[in-house]
């Protein structure tokens, strides 16, 4: 059965750097695009980043920018989330996900087909 497994989940201080994994279980993930998104309680998911399955072209939320970088690993078909100076307004559930589309319509979650079970990321002030 095909699934995405994060891991690399948290609790850190302000300032501070974390990197979450997105492990793949299954080899038809290979030609698929990857994105992050994260989910606080009573709030809508909200896009963090993603990864173009043919160019490797990357997107980036506005509130991540500069601080957060996605990359992966063609040959384990793994992605990375590398978070640098977090915040407490990061404190959040970090959701993996993969998709068959690509461009700009990996912003948003609708065109995602396969999601992890998330990680919990905890920023304290």
């Amino acid at each position: 059965q095909a699934r995405l497994v994060e891991s690399g989940g948290g609790l850190v201080q302000s300032g501070d750097s974390l990197r979450l994994t997105c492990a793949a279980s299954a080899q038809n993930f290979i030609n698929r695009s990857r994105g992050w998104f994260r989910q606080d309680p009573g709030k809508e998911r909200e896009f963090v980043a993603s990864i173009d399955w043919g160019d490797d072209t990357t997107y980036y939320g506005d509130s991540v920018k500069g601080r957060f970088t996605i990359s992966r690993d063609k040959t384990t078909n793994t992605v990375y989330l590398q978070m640098t100076s977090l915040r407490p307004e990061d404190t959040a559930i970090y959701y993996c996900a993969a998709s068959p589309n690509r461009g700009e319509s990996l912003t948003r979650p609708n065109s995602y087909d396969y999601w992890g079970r998330g990680a919990q990321v905890t920023v304290s002030s």
